[in-house]
């Protein structure tokens, strides 16, 4: 499994797929905000780190994997599932690795240079995201 950047993906997705996305992004950003407003803002934040375009974007890459075998001539259905799987199994430890971000900014953003604070908090974030990256990756190899 590598990861890569595929630009070409941007022209395949669909007006209406970004709106969906959107959408949902925006839906659970002001769920959050309601929530912070009912019990405070700790309580808001959390709901708020929680990766708010994943649910349309889980769905989108599902109904793709599985048109794309299905125009193959295949169900599609299977490799549909696997690949919103994979997606959950990344996005989740993008989420981890938020805990780590959240809270650098909680201990350090009162006192410390917000920007230096928020940059720091970006890279802890990236290191740890990539390393539980990199440790499932092994794990996977190993068990195949």
């Amino acid at each position: 499994m590598l990861v890569d950047l595929k630009l070409a993906s941007l022209r395949s997705t669909k007006p209406h797929e970004y709106a969906i996305r959107f959408l949902f992004g925006g839906l659970i950003t002001a769920a959050a905000g309601v929530i912070a407003m009912r019990y405070g803002p700790v309580i808001g934040g959390l709901f708020l780190a929680f990766p708010a375009i994943f649910p349309a974007s889980v769905t989108l890459i599902e109904n793709h994997e599985r048109k794309n075998k299905q125009d193959a001539g295949f169900d599609g259905t299977r490799r549909g599932r696997i690949a919103a799987g994979i997606e959950a199994a990344g996005t989740s430890l993008g989420a981890i690795a938020l805990v780590l971000f959240a809270f650098i900014l909680y201990r350090f953003l009162p006192g410390h240079d917000p920007a230096l604070t928020l940059v720091a908090a970006s890279l802890a974030w990236l290191t740890l995201s990539t390393l539980l990256w990199l440790l499932a990756k092994r794990r996977h190899a190993h068990r195949h």
